[in-house]
C-alpha cells in the first residue's frame, strides 16, 4: 500500500506542479530518497548537505512532527499521509 506525500506550493516547481505524490517506503529518509529519484533536486531543499533535515522544513507523518519521533528514521505505515511544511517567518 502506498503512502501519500503532500508537496507544498514552493516545492511544486520540482514536481512539475504535482501536489500529491504516492510512494512506497518504510522511513522518511526513504521517502526523501524516492522523491529525489522521481524529482531530482527536491532533496537538497529538504535536507542539509550532511543529510539532516533543514531547520525550516517541518515534516509530519499522520499529523505527528518527525522532530519529536525518530526524525529521518521515523517509520511510515501503510496509507500514511506525509506533509512537508516549510516554516514561514515574518512579523511586524
Amino acid at each position: 500500500m502506498a503512502q501519500t506525500v503532500i508537496i507544498p506550493t514552493p516545492l511544486r516547481k520540482f514536481t512539475e506542479g504535482v501536489e500529491l505524490v504516492n510512494v512506497q517506503c518504510s522511513t522518511i529518509g526513504e521517502v526523501f530518497q524516492q522523491l529525489e529519484t522521481q524529482y531530482p533536486g527536491i532533496k537538497a531543499r529538504l535536507c542539509e548537505e550532511n543529510g539532516d533535515l533543514r531547520r525550516f522544513i517541518n515534516v509530519y507523518v499522520d499529523g505527528e512532527d518527525i522532530r519529536f519521533l525518530n526524525q529521518l528514521q521515523t517509520t511510515v505505515g501503510e496509507k500514511a499521509e506525509i506533509s512537508i511544511v516549510p516554516a514561514i517567518a515574518g512579523g511586524c
